[in-house]
C-alpha cells in the first residue's frame, strides 16, 4: 500500500482515502487567516469618517489578535509640543461607537511624547511587547484608573504615514486564549504590525479629507461674513450681532467676543462696545449674542492685546509663566483665572483695517475654551486671522458710516440751533449789568414756596444772579461781572417758548437747589466747586428743550436720537450748556485752574444727566436703601455723586412739592405740554399716544399725579428728609398735594373737567354740574 494511505472499511467505495498532511493543514490555515485580513482591510479602505475609522481599525485588530481590549491615541500638538491625544481607548469586540466616542471625550488627558509606554513608541517608533505591562517601568497605569480595567499583557505599535511621520500609536490588551489572558506572540505582532500599515493611510486619508471639509466650511463661512459685511452697515451693534453669529461654528470654541475700540479716543484705548456668544454644542441652546461687560477681566486681557498688537495663546493654564509672556500679561491672566474656574484655553488676537499700520487696530477677538477640551492650534489662530480681517473692515466701514451719520445729524441740529438761538446781544448785557439787584429776601428764594409767577422776566435774571451773589460765587471763582450777565441772558435766551420745559422751569429748579443747599443746610457737605457745578447745571439742565421727550426722539428718528441713543435729551442739554460756556463772553469758568475747570465740567454733565428718570430709577434704590439703614457718609465721592443727582431729580421736580396754588397752576403746564407732543404723535407719527400724552385723557390727570407721587416723588422727598430734617417741608407739601389731586380726582368722577379753565373755581361746562362747581368752590375756600 502507498505510503500516506491506509486501509478503508468494506463499505468504502474505493477502499482508499487520502489524509491531509500537517503543512497542507497549516497552508489552509494561512489562506483562512488571509482571507479574513484582506476582508478587514477592505473595511477600512473606504472609510473617511475619523471617528468611525479609528472604531473600526480597533475592533478589528481585536479580531485578528484575540486582543479583549484595544486603544488608538493620536499625535496633536505643535512642532515645539507634540503630545498623544486618546482617540478610542478600551475597545472591545462589543463596544459601541457612540459610547466609545463619548468615553474618549469625557475622560480627555494628554500624554507627552516619551511618556509612558505609547508616549515612547511614539517618539521612538518601535515597537513594545510585555507579558506583565505593571512590570514595565514605562507604563503608566493613568487610563486604568480612568477605565476600572486592568492590563496585564500588552503591545503598542506606531501608526505612520507613507513619509514614516508618526501618526499615532495603537494598542491591544490581553490576549484571551480559552478564556484566560495570555502573552501576545510573534505572530500577533507580526499581524499587528500589517494591519496598521493599511491603517495609517486610511487615518492620513481621513484626516486629509476631515481637513478639506473644514476648509470648505470655512470659505463658505467666510464668504457669507464678506456678504454679511456688505449687506449690514446700519449700526455696530448688528453688524457684530450678526458677523459673530455666522462665525460661531467657525471658531470651534465655548466664548467667542469681539471688543470694538471706540475711535474717539485716541489717547488711550477705551473699548466702545463688546459682544459675545457663548456656544454650548452639547445643549439645547438658541446661542444669542449678546453685550459683553467692558469691565470684566476678559475685557482686561482685550485691553492688553490692543495696546501691545500681538497674539495672546494660553493652552495649558498651569505652565502658564511670567518669564515667557512678561509680568503685565501674567498679572492679567492669572487674575483672570482667578475670577473664571471653568478658563482652560484662550487666544485673542488684535482687529485691524490695515495690516501694516500699528495704529489701525478697531478691536480685539477673543476665544474662549477649544471645544472637545482640545488646544488652540496654529490652524485655529490662522482662523481667527481670518476672520479678524473681515471683522476689522466691516467694524472700520460701519465706524465710518456712523460717523457720517452723526456728522449729518450734527448739521441739522447746528442748523436748528443758528437759525434759533444766538447769543445775548451786548446792549442787554449792559443793561442787565447796570441793574439794582433785590436782595434775596425780596425774591424769597430761601423759601421752599419761591413762586416765580409773581415776577417779570428781568426779573427772573436779578434772581439767578442773586443766587450767585449769596453764595459768593463770583468772588471766590473770579467770575467777571458782565460774563455772567451775559451767560444769565445767553442761557435764557437758549430756552425755548415751550409751555413748560422753558427758563421758568429752569430758574425754579435753580432756585430749589438754592433752597436745600441754604435752607436746608446742605451747602455744608459741598465744596464751592460743587455749588457752583450744580447751580449751573440746574440752570442748564432743558436748553433747548423742543416740548417733547426721549422717547419721541426716538420714535420719531430724529436727528438728535441718532446723535445720541440713551438720555437723548440730557446729552443735548448738557452740550448746549458746553457750547455757552465755550464763548468767551459768556464762559463764567474761565478762570478756574484746568484741574478745577475738569472738575467742575464733569460736575455738570453728572448732574444735568442725572435729571434723566431712568437713571432715577437705577440709582432710586440704592440711595433710599443706604438712607434707611442709616450708614452714608456724604464724604464719600461715590456717596456724594449719588446725593447730587438725588438732589438733581428733587429739583427737578419740585413743582408737585409747591404750595396747592403753585403745583395745580403748573400741572397745568405741563399737561399742556404732554398732550402738544401727543397731538404731534397722532397727527405726524399716526400713532396713539400713552394715556399721560393723550388730550383725550385729560380728565385722568388728578389719578395720574397721583401715581406719579407714589411712584417718584414721595419716596425721594422721604429719604432726603430722613437724611437732612431742614428738607421735610418739600415732604409734606408733596403729601398735601397728593391728598387734594385725590380730592379733585373724586370730584372729576362727578363730572369735573377741570382742565378746560384757567381757574379750578368755573371748571363746570353746563348747568347740571352746578352742585359740584359750588362744592369745589366751597373746598377751596376753605383751603
Amino acid at each position: 500500500m502507498p505510503k500516506g494511505y491506509y486501509q478503508g472499511s468494506s463499505t468504502s467505495l474505493s477502499g482508499l482515502v487520502r489524509p491531509i498532511t500537517a503543512s497542507e493543514s497549516d497552508l489552509h490555515t494561512q489562506s483562512e487567516d488571509m482571507g479574513l485580513f484582506m476582508e478587514l482591510v477592505r473595511d477600512i479602505a473606504t472609510e473617511l469618517d475619523l471617528d468611525t475609522l479609528c472604531y473600526k481599525i480597533l475592533t478589528n485588530v481585536n479580531l485578528l489578535t484575540c486582543a479583549d481590549r484595544a486603544s488608538l491615541f493620536l499625535v496633536e500638538g505643535t512642532r515645539d509640543s507634540r503630545y498623544l491625544v486618546p482617540k478610542l481607548f478600551d475597545v472591545s469586540v462589543e463596544s459601541d461607537l457612540e459610547v466609545s466616542i463619548e468615553k474618549a471625550r469625557s475622560e480627555l488627558c494628554r500624554i507627552p511624547l516619551g511618556v509612558g509606554i505609547a508616549g515612547q513608541v511614539a517618539l521612538s517608533k518601535e515597537a513594545v511587547r510585555t507579558g506583565d505591562a505593571y512590570k514595565d517601568e514605562r507604563f503608566s497605569p493613568q487610563i486604568d484608573e480612568i477605565t476600572g480595567y486592568r492590563t496585564q499583557s500588552l503591545v503598542c505599535l506606531p501608526i505612520c504615514n507613507q513619509q514614516g511621520e508618526v501618526l499615532g500609536v495603537a494598542e491591544i490588551i490581553n490576549k484571551i486564549d480559552d478564556g484566560n489572558v495570555t502573552e501576545f506572540c510573534e505572530k500577533d505582532v507580526e499581524l499587528f504590525k500589517r494591519y496598521l500599515t493599511f491603517a495609517g493611510i486610511g487615518i492620513q486619508n481621513a484626516t486629509l479629507f476631515e481637513i478639506s471639509r473644514r476648509e470648505f466650511v470655512r470659505n463658505q463661512i467666510l464668504l457669507n461674513l464678506a456678504k454679511c459685511i456688505f449687506e449690514e452697515q446700519s449700526t455696530l451693534e448688528d453688524l457684530l450681532t450678526r458677523v459673530i453669529a455666522e462665525a460661531s461654528q467657525f471658531l470651534e470654541c465655548e466664548r467667542c467676543a469681539v471688543y470694538v475700540l471706540d475711535s474717539n479716543r485716541e489717547d488711550e484705548q477705551v473699548f466702545q462696545t463688546a459682544f459675545q456668544l457663548r456656544c454650548f454644542p452639547d445643549e439645547a441652546s438658541d446661542n444669542n449674542v449678546e453685550p459683553a461687560p467692558l469691565d470684566s477681566p476678559y475685557a482686561n486681557v482685550a485691553k492688553y492685546v490692543a495696546n501691545t498688537t500681538e497674539i495672546l495663546r494660553i493652552n495649558d493654564l498651569s505652565k502658564w509663566s511670567e518669564y515667557e509672556f512678561g509680568s503685565t500679561a501674567y498679572e492679567i491672566v492669572s487674575h483672570l483665572a482667578k475670577t473664571d474656574p471653568s478658563l482652560r484655553s484662550l487666544v485673542a488676537l488684535p482687529i485691524c483695517h490695515r495690516e501694516e499700520e500699528k495704529n489701525s487696530v478697531v478691536g480685539v477677538a477673543l476665544l474662549v475654551n477649544k471645544n472637545g477640551y482640545d488646544p488652540f492650534s496654529e490652524d485655529d489662530v490662522q482662523a481667527l486671522e481670518a476672520f479678524s480681517i473681515f471683522c476689522g473692515l466691516g467694524i472700520h466701514n460701519t465706524v465710518m458710516y456712523e460717523n457720517v451719520c452723526k456728522l449729518m445729524a450734527k448739521q441739522k441740529v447746528a442748523l436748528e440751533l443758528l437759525s434759533f438761538h444766538a447769543m445775548a446781544a451786548d446792549d442787554d448785557v449792559k443793561k442787565l449789568k447796570k441793574a439794582h439787584i433785590p436782595s434775596g429776601k425780596y425774591f424769597e428764594i430761601n423759601s421752599y414756596a419761591f413762586n416765580d409767577f409773581q415776577y417779570s422776566d428781568e426779573e427772573t435774571c436779578y434772581a439767578t444772579i442773586r443766587m450767585f451773589m449769596d453764595f459768593d460765587l463770583i468772588n471766590k471763582f473770579q467770575i467777571p461781572y458782565d460774563v455772567l450777565c451775559c451767560w444769565v441772558l445767553s442761557v435764557k435766551k437758549n430756552y425755548r417758548p415751550v409751555k413748560y420745559h422753558n427758563w421758568r422751569h429752569a430758574l425754579n429748579v435753580a432756585q430749589t437747589m438754592f433752597a436745600l443747599l441754604k435752607t436746608g443746610k446742605m451747602e455744608r457737605f459741598m465744596h464751592d466747586i460743587e455749588i457752583l457745578g450744580l447751580l449751573i447745571a440746574c440752570l442748564s439742565h432743558d436748553l433747548d428743550h423742543r416740548g417733547t421727550n426721549n422717547a419721541f426722539q426716538t420714535k420719531a428718528m430724529t436727528p438728535l436720537a441718532t446723535l445720541y441713543s440713551t438720555s437723548t435729551m440730557e446729552h443735548h442739554h448738557f452740550n448746549q450748556c458746553a457750547m455757552i460756556l465755550s464763548q468767551d463772553a459768556a464762559n463764567i469758568l474761565k478762570n478756574l485752574s484746568p484741574s478745577n475747570y475738569r472738575l467742575a465740567m464733569s460736575k455738570i454733565e453728572h448732574a444735568i444727566l442725572a435729571t434723566d428718570l431712568a437713571i432715577y430709577f437705577k440709582k432710586k434704590s440704592k440711595f433710599i436703601e443706604m438712607v434707611e439703614n442709616g450708614e452714608w457718609d456724604w464724604q464719600d465721592p461715590d456717596n456724594k455723586e449719588l446725593l447730587c443727582a438725588m438732589m438733581m431729580t428733587a429739583c427737578d421736580l419740585s413743582a408737585i412739592a409747591k404750595p396747592w396754588e403753585i403745583q395745580h397752576q403748573v400741572a397745568k403746564l405741563v399737561a399742556e405740554e404732554f398732550f402738544d407732543q401727543g397731538d404731534i404723535e397722532k397727527l405726524q407719527l399716526n400713532s396713539q399716544p400713552i394715556d399721560m400724552l393723550n388730550r383725550d385723557k385729560k380728565d385722568d390727570l388728578p389719578k395720574m399725579q397721583i401715581g406719579f407721587i407714589d411712584a417718584i416723588c414721595l419716596p425721594l422727598y422721604k429719604a432726603l428728609s430722613e437724611s437732612f430734617p431742614w428738607v421735610k417741608p418739600l415732604y409734606q407739601h408733596c403729601a398735601e398735594n397728593r391728598e387734594n389731586w385725590m380730592k379733585l380726582a373724586e370730584l372729576v368722577d362727578m363730572g369735573l373737567t377741570w382742565i378746560d379753565h384757567d381757574t379750578i373755581d368755573k371748571p363746570i361746562e353746563s348747568r347740571k354740574f352746578a352742585f359740584v362747581s359750588l362744592t369745589i368752590f366751597f373746598y377751596f375756600s376753605a383751603k
